[in-house]
């Protein structure tokens, strides 16, 4: 990233919800990454949000400058059954006009760590489209490893589009029994004190 401004990571708060709704409305009209075809409304949203910070799971936003919301991250349930509970499914979206600036890297690589802290063990990258080079490649830079696609399993823009899924083993993955997920008192004052530089 040399010359290029450092992306600020914080924790979303619910003021961003305005620029995040607009940011996931915009991929929702005109990409592929998401198989919605109305983009929520503000309301929804929230919901959404308030439904991943009160599993106590990362919503993150990162900006450049001057505060801007211009990209978020989140994590929630892979599966909503017990045996699946140590495996979370991701979500990065930038806005546009932001590309290429480090925002996506910086919010995977802060939402990684956060999840790997709180005990999870996979994460689960579900891609909408197997050209989206983009999103797949960031991944990929992370230590994703591609697991399969599903052909043809979403219609979206009068074609039919595949999902690419991809895994990435958190902490020490499947090499031990897990622990129940929990967020220490130290983790908490962390998050509390602020933005992280990445």
């Amino acid at each position: 990233m040399s010359g290029r401004a450092k992306a600020r990571v914080r924790e979303a708060r619910p003021d961003d919800l305005h620029a995040i709704t607009a940011i996931y409305g915009h991929h929702v009209r005109h990409g592929l990454a998401s198989f919605e075809e109305t983009p929520p409304t503000h309301a929804e949203m929230e919901r959404r949000y308030r439904a991943v910070v009160a599993r106590d799971l990362p919503f993150l936003v990162a900006g450049l400058q001057d505060g801007q919301v211009q990209g978020y991250a989140s994590a929630g349930p892979y599966r909503g059954r017990p045996g699946y509970r140590y495996s979370l499914e991701n979500s990065v979206y930038v806005a546009p006009g932001a590309e290429g600036h480090g925002l996506g890297g910086a919010l995977l690589e802060e939402l990684l760590r956060r999840c790997a802290d709180q005990g999870y063990r996979q994460m689960i990258a579900v891609i909408g489209d197997s050209q989206n080079w983009a999103s797949i490649r960031l991944h990929e830079s992370f230590g994703f490893r591609q697991t399969g696609t599903l052909l043809s399993v979403g219609f979206k823009f009068g074609r039919w589009v595949d999902s690419v899924i991809l895994q990435r083993a958190l902490g020490a993955g499947d090499a031990e029994p897990p622990d129940q997920p929990t967020v220490s008192a130290e983790t908490k004052k962390g998050r509390a004190r602020g933005t992280a530089q990445v």
